[in-house]
């Protein structure tokens, strides 16, 4: 559960950009997204395995710079 705790002093909007900020990094609109309809498990699996496979191709893909 994401929680973010107000400072002291600390603006409504600032705390506010601050919870959105914390909710897109657990990325849970992705995960609201994805439970707002029925997913096979055949396709939660296909969707894993190009996941899992889009990762490996960015860490062995030579890096510029």
């Amino acid at each position: 559960m994401i929680q973010v705790k107000a400072r002291p002093g600390e603006p409504t909007a600032i705390l506010l950009k601050r919870f959105k900020k914390a909710c897109d990094n657990e990325k849970l609109k992705d995960a609201m997204k994805r439970a707002a309809y029925y997913e096979k498990p055949s396709d939660k699996a296909r969707r894993k395995k190009g996941m899992q496979s889009r990762r490996a191709a960015v860490k062995s893909s030579p890096r510029r710079g």
